[in-house]
């Protein structure tokens, strides 16, 4: 079944009380800027998911800059918006989709089963005139048992293994100038992990916010899997971006890839790993 659900069947969805949907608007350049625009309008019944607050942990030497969240802060912040086992899960966003991936796999990490991502983002389920509002939804209280699903990330002592065996195949989501090293507008260091080809993250949409479909999915990385016995292992500069990898190879029904969650920016946090430049 598709990891992803169209405006119209999510404005279908708002009196549902078995669906819970999540705003996840957010800038990297301004933090405050997602719930300004939520407080403003957004999809009627939505809670606000904030990267910093709801979706990522506290940042430390080692991790990167958007490390996982503790399983109690994910527990008590999907609590408090009502979320349980049995419930239907949406996200979306208007970042092309790169916050609500994240969402999304932060809930297939967390044991929830029914989770999906909105087609088009917010600014075109606005324009179509679907139901939208200023009200904040109250706040609930539900029951709910995260069961985090270790086998989907990977660590970096793991990372250091893969990249000498050359036992897993390491992708890189950022944009091929970062891949390079020949621009580092975020991180300190410039490069990338040495054994790691690079699928950009803005390649598996047709126009931003629009998902590609099963088929062009499956062409993208028909010629870049060659070896289908090593493991894919997806990264980017922070852990959100490759969530858009992640989605898009679970929906084009390829190998599910793990993820390495402190992605570039855990991997220069230590002096002694190597980094390529091409």
């Amino acid at each position: 079944m598709s990891n992803l659900v169209s405006p119209e069947w999510v404005d279908s969805k708002i009196k549902d009380e078995n669906t819970v949907i999540f705003d996840c608007r957010f800038s990297l350049a301004d933090p405050e800027m997602g719930y300004k625009v939520y407080e403003k309008d957004h999809i009627e019944g939505a809670f606000y998911a904030d990267l910093d607050k709801h979706l990522s942990g506290s940042i430390t030497t080692h991790g990167g800059r958007h490390p996982l969240p503790s399983v109690n802060i994910l527990s008590q912040f999907l609590s408090s918006c009502g979320v349980d086992k049995e419930k239907i899960i949406v996200a979306y966003d208007d970042q092309s989709g790169t916050m609500a991936a994240r969402f999304w796999w932060l809930m297939k990490y967390a044991g929830m089963k029914q989770v999906y991502v909105m087609q088009g983002g917010y600014t075109h389920y606005k324009e179509k005139g679907y139901a939208v509002s200023s009200k904040v939804p109250d706040k609930k209280s539900s029951k709910i048992e995260i069961d985090i699903n270790e086998n989907m990330i990977i660590t970096r002592d793991e990372v250091v293994t893969a990249v000498q065996q050359k036992d897993k195949q390491l992708i890189d989501a950022r944009e091929p100038k970062r891949f390079k090293g020949i621009i580092e507008p975020i991180d300190p260091v410039a490069g990338h992990i040495p054994t790691a080809i690079n699928v950009p993250w803005e390649i598996h949409f047709n126009k931003p916010g629009w998902w590609k479909d099963k088929e062009e999915l499956q062409y993208i990385y028909k010629d870049l899997l060659v070896d289908k016995s090593k493991t894919p292992v997806v990264y980017c500069g922070s852990g959100v971006t490759a969530c858009v990898n992640v989605l898009a190879m679970s929906e084009a029904g390829l190998k599910m890839p793990i993820l390495y969650a402190g992605s570039w920016s855990d991997w220069i946090s230590y002096n002694d790993h190597q980094i390529e430049k091409d």
